[in-house]
C-alpha cells in the first residue's frame, strides 16, 4: 500500500514503554500508519515529542510532531486502535472504542479471560478469532476487542503448542525468569533488581499464566472456547535482564513422547497458515536450538526481529516426563509485536478492511 492507502491506526497509552514499542514497530509498516497518539489528560494537547520520555533509539519524526489526544472516542477517530493502556484505564476505555465501531488490539489483562474475547497468538490459535462474531452479537457493536496474552504465557504457549497438538498435555510446571522491561518504565528500582532475583511479580502474574495458557491452547467449539484440560503450576521471578522472558517447563502428556519425537515435532511446526507471510511474521516462529547453553536472552531475544520464540534443553524429566527451556522477547512478541500480528491476520481475513479510514 502507498502511504495514503495505509490503514490509519491510533495508539492508546502511546507515551509508555509498550506504546513506544508500538511506534517503533509500526514505523514504516507497509499496511498501517500511526495517525493518532493518545494518552492521559496530563499529556493531551502536547506534541508527542514534548509529552514522551523516549526510551530506545530515535523517535520517528512523523510521530514526534503529532499532538497527543485524550483517550476519548470523540477525538480519536482511527478505525484500528492498539491499546497499551494499563488495566486501570483499559476496563472502561477499550469497550468504549469497540462500541464506537473500532477494532481494539489490547495488551491489557482486563478482557483476556472474557468468554467472547479472543486471546490470540496467530500461529497457535488464529481460529479463536471466530469469537468476534459472537462478541459483536452479544454486545450489539460493530467493533471488537482482541487481546494478546501475558508476555510469559505467550512464550510458554508457543513452545508447548506443537507438543500439545500431537501428544496432549496433562500437567505443566512453569518457572519464569522475567526481564525488567516487563515492568514498564521506569519499572523496578535499581537497588531492588541489580545483583538480585525477586521471586514475586504483582498483578496476579502467576494466576494469569495458569489461566491464559489453558484458553489459548483450547479449542473453539461453536461460539465458545473450551479450555485445554491440562493443569498448570506457575512460579514467577523478576531477574536483572533487560529484554527476554525465559520459562523453564516440566510437562507430562497423555501420550508420552520420546525426546527425539518432541524435538522433531517442534522443528516441524510452522503454525496456523493464516499467520504466515505477513509483514510481522518471522521466518521461523519457533526455533529449536541444539546448544547446551541456549536459549539466552542476550543472544536470542531479537531472533526473527523479536518475534521468534527459541526453545532448547529438551530432555527427560525424572518426575514429569519432559522438560525444556523457552525464551522470547517480552515487549515485542509478548506485547506490541503480538498485537500487530493479530491486526495483520484480521486484515487478511477481512475483519479490518484494507480501505478502512478514519
Amino acid at each position: 500500500m502507498s502511504s495514503a492507502e495505509r490503514i490509519p491506526v491510533a495508539i492508546l497509552g502511546a507515551t509508555g514503554a509498550v506504546g513506544q514499542t508500538f511506534i517503533r514497530l509500526l514505523n514504516g509498516h507497509p499496511w498501517f500508519r500511526v495517525a493518532e497518539v493518545a494518552a492521559s489528560e496530563r499529556s493531551a494537547g502536547k506534541s508527542y515529542a514534548e509529552a514522551t520520555r523516549w526510551i530506545e533509539g530515535e523517535m520517528p519524526q512523523d510521530v514526534a510532531a503529532l499532538t497527543v489526544k485524550a483517550c476519548d472516542t470523540a477525538v480519536v477517530s482511527s478505525p484500528v486502535v492498539f491499546s497499551a493502556l494499563d488495566a486501570a484505564a483499559a476496563g472502561d476505555l477499550e469497550p468504549a472504542f469497540a462500541r464506537a465501531g473500532r477494532v481494539v488490539l489490547s495488551n491489557a489483562k482486563n478482557f483476556r479471560m472474557t468468554a467472547d474475547v479472543p486471546l490470540v497468538i496467530p500461529e497457535v490459535n488464529a481460529a479463536h478469532l471466530g469469537l468476534i462474531a459472537a462478541q459483536r452479537t452479544a454486545h450489539g457493536w460493530t467493533g471488537a476487542i482482541v487481546t494478546n496474552a501475558n508476555c510469559a504465557a505467550t512464550v510458554a504457549a508457543m513452545a508447548m503448542a506443537p507438543l500439545h497438538e500431537k501428544f496432549r498435555l496433562k500437567q505443566v510446571i512453569v518457572t519464569t525468569l522475567q526481564a525488567i522491561s516487563g515492568a514498564g518504565y521506569p519499572g523496578v528500582p535499581s537497588l531492588d533488581i541489580l545483583g538480585n532475583t525477586i521471586p514475586f511479580i504483582g498483578g496476579e502474574e502467576e494466576e494469569k499464566i495458569e489461566r491464559e495458557m489453558q484458553k489459548m491452547l483450547g479449542t473453539l467449539e461453536g461460539s465458545a472456547i473450551v479450555g485445554a484440560p491440562f493443569v498448570v503450576s506457575a512460579h514467577v521471578n523478576r531477574v536483572p535482564v533487560e529484554n527476554g522472558h525465559t520459562v523453564c517447563l516440566s510437562m507430562s502428556f497423555e501420550t508420552k513422547p520420546t525426546v527425539a519425537d518432541a524435538i522433531a515435532t517442534i522443528r516441524a511446526w510452522k503454525g496456523d497458515p493464516s499467520s504466515l507471510g505477513l509483514p510481522s511474521s518471522p521466518a521461523t516462529a519457533l526455533r529449536y536450538r541444539d546448544e547446551a547453553d541456549r536459549p539466552q536472552p542476550r543472544r536470542d531475544a531479537m531472533d526473527g526481529k523479536g518475534m521468534t520464540v527459541s526453545v532448547g534443553r529438551l530432555r527427560e524429566d525424572p518426575i514429569m516426563q519432559l522438560r525444556m527451556v523457552a525464551m522470547g522477547h517480552n515487549t515485542i512478541r509478548g506485547a506490541a509485536g503480538g498485537s500487530i500480528l493479530n491486526a495483520e491476520v484480521l486484515v487478511n481475513s477481512g475483519v479490518i478492511s484494507r480501505n478502512a479510514r478514519a
